[in-house]
């Protein structure tokens, strides 16, 4: 049966396709957004002969899935029976939804049911309006928004709770058994506590410009409200007038005013800090020593400290109450949290605890952040977390030679404070990506091909060193390794002249006297000290004359496709970096990207672009110059990727 007066919208850059029959994924949406938006999509990556094996899934996807997201539905591959297959895949979003809400019956909730092709990819969706309904109606037209990121960001906002626990544990030491049981109850205590009427919730702006100070308000467990669905609460626009403090919208903590230029994204959010606090004391008339009472242990006892570190991120659109945000988000984001990191804490409870911390990331092709646990015993290249990584990596869609997933890839949900509605940044103040917006090469039908993620512009005389004349290779590789760093493949630190030197005597390439000299280097060289520093591998290639170098275009193009790392190339007394080219296979017209390390300017973009010293070269240019020499040979140093997650 056909529905016409609704309409599906997706608002993630892809959905999760793959050609394999009978995969699963699940849709993901908001009771923030409008109904039957897709946001984005998890793969189901636990399975077995009989479907999923929905309690790993739904306890993977809790850790995983921001409090105001919820799973709105699930997608499969097949080309059985289109409306049977939809019904299957509604079933298992059910199945799905009733564990991670912890509920027996779902009322009256759409769930979508979506069927892909896995020849073509088309994909039919299906609507199943309540649990009891055997009808299954198809809903079109599907629309696909163009800006996720704005979508999600240019109305909401993230809540922030971090909260230590230090919680004692006693046990007999004749009966260690009952630990995990007196654990579980001390835990379920802790879990009451978040929702005690004494229970108080200072919630403040993280990230305020100082000329727009607003007070922190303070909400006790009495003035929540635990019972209204989060579909059912109603968002309050800016017009609304509210002298009770629970009713603020967390519009009231948000930037009122920002720029037009400025990214939506989870990183530009606007962030509430909330805080819980535990007021022992009440309010009483009275005045009263502080007692204390004392419970005397029938046998030998054991006491057991276990450290928790929570730290919980929710989404919230900006109208919400703060009432509810706190009662719908912060504490269910709470609870889920600390009973994931107990299930990671039993089965070590009588040895040595894991230490676990939550990290929060917003890999590409998700407009939302993702909360992962990470357990910091093992280092990040240990195969625990190596595997741990690469089955997010599955069910992210995620490519398995990118780090995304990394500690230092993890969003700063540090205090920020914010000047002119810029949000000042840690790391490098060198120029980055200087290449973006750059004119067009003039290559006529070309297909362009760039060097994929960011980079630092180095060039002679930056840090007051002059290396003008002999040090363009240096920059070249500096620029190199900053690529490797800014992707999080490595934490190195861009190597000096002097420490790259030192790098080519310690592997015999050099003697000791060339340590401190203004030596040449080329492009074998910067291999032996990529290998060195970093353990990535190079390929080289060797062209006769400048004059060959359109000949390896089509071989340069897909290294940018596949590797997306910067090109060193030398020849003669000279050294470049190639960021791109840009490649007309029928005609053989070509350009080339260069970042030119000779500049000895300010770092000035307009001054660079302006100059040429970014910008597209050809071989040939109009009036027939080579900008590469016919008698002169060449190397290019093409860095490999690491496969790694």
């Amino acid at each position: 049966m056909e529905k016409n007066n609704r309409s599906i919208r997706i608002e993630c850059p892809k959905l999760l396709l793959t050609g394999n029959e009978s995969d699963l994924q699940w849709l993901i949406g908001s009771p923030f957004f409008p109904p039957l938006t897709i946001i984005s999509t998890f793969r189901c990556i636990h399975s077995n002969s009989s479907g999923p094996d929905f309690p790993k899934e739904s306890e993977e996807i809790r850790t995983l899935l921001l409090k105001g997201f919820d799973v709105i539905g699930a997608l499969i591959v097949g080309k059985s029976d289109p409306e049977k297959t939809a019904a299957r895949a509604v079933e298992a979003a059910r199945k799905l939804k009733k564990l991670l809400t912890g509920t027996t019956k779902l009322e009256n909730e759409e769930t979508i049911g979506a069927v892909a092709d896995p020849d073509t990819g088309d994909i039919r969706f299906f609507l199943s309006e309540t649990e009891s309904s055997t009808s299954f109606e198809l809903v079109y037209p599907v629309s696909y928004g163009d800006n996720p990121e704005k979508f999600v960001w240019e109305s909401g906002c993230l809540l922030l709770c971090q909260l230590p626990i230090k919680l004692p544990v006693c046990y007999p030491v004749n009966k260690p058994s009952d630990a995990e049981i007196i654990f579980s109850r001390a835990i379920e205590a802790v879990i009451a506590k978040f929702k005690d009427p004494n229970v108080v919730y200072l919630v403040e702006a993280s990230n305020r410009a100082s000329f727009d100070v607003v007070q922190p308000v303070i909400l006790r467990g009495s003035e929540l409200d635990f019972d209204a669905a989060v579909a059912n609460i109603e968002l309050l626009d800016e017009a609304a007038h509210i002298s009770n403090k629970k009713l603020l919208r967390c519009a009231h903590f948000c930037l009122k005013s920002k720029s037009t230029s400025q990214l939506f994204s989870a990183e530009n959010a606007d962030i509430i800090q909330i805080s819980v606090l535990l007021n022992r004391s009440e309010k009483s008339p009275k005045c009263g020593a502080p007692a204390v009472e004392y419970f005397p242990a029938m046998d030998e006892t054991r006491l057991l400290i276990v450290d928790f570190e929570l730290e919980v991120l929710c989404y919230a659109v900006q109208g919400i109450p703060l009432m509810h945000a706190i009662s719908k988000l912060i504490i269910p984001g709470l609870i889920d949290q600390l009973i994931s990191m107990k299930k990671m804490n039993l089965p070590y409870l009588l040895t040595q605890h894991p230490e676990l911390h939550p990290y929060h990331f917003c890999p590409p092709g998700i407009a939302h952040p993702v909360t992962v646990i990470y357990e910091l015993n093992y280092g990040e290249t240990e195969m625990k977390q190596v595997d741990a990584r690469r089955s997010l990596h599955l069910r992210l869609g995620l490519p398995f030679d990118r780090p995304l997933l990394r500690i230092a890839n993890s969003l700063d949900l540090s205090i920020k404070s914010r000047s002119s509605n810029c949000s000042t940044r840690k790391g490098s103040s060198l120029l980055k990506d200087v290449h973006i917006g750059i004119p067009s090469s003039g290559v006529s039908g070309g297909n362009v091909s760039l060097v994929q993620g960011s980079y630092e512009y180095y060039h002679y005389l930056q840090d007051g060193f002059d290396d003008s004349g002999w040090g363009c290779a240096y920059r070249s590789l500096q620029t190199i390794v900053s690529w490797f760093r800014l992707q999080h493949y490595s934490s190195v630190d861009v190597p000096s002249h002097r420490e790259i030197q030192q790098s080519l005597v310690d592997i015999g390439d050099k003697d000791p006297a060339f340590i401190g000299s203004r030596e040449w280097i080329g492009a074998i060289e910067l291999s032996f000290v990529l290998d060195k520093l970093l353990g990535v591998s190079c390929k080289v290639i060797n062209i006769r004359s400048g004059s060959e170098l359109p000949e390896k275009c089509r071989e340069l193009a897909l290294h940018f496709e596949t590797q997306g790392t910067p090109i060193m190339i030398g020849g003669g007394v000279l050294a470049y970096t190639f960021l791109g080219v840009d490649y007309n296979e029928a005609t053989g017209e070509c350009a080339f990207l260069i970042l030119d390390p000779h500049y000895t300017g300010s770092d000035d973009v307009k001054k660079i672009v302006n100059g040429g010293w970014c910008g597209w070269k050809k071989s040939v240019d109009s009036k027939g110059k080579s900008f590469f020499l016919q008698d002169k040979f060449y190397n290019l140093l093409l860095p490999q990727r690491p496969n790694m997650v």
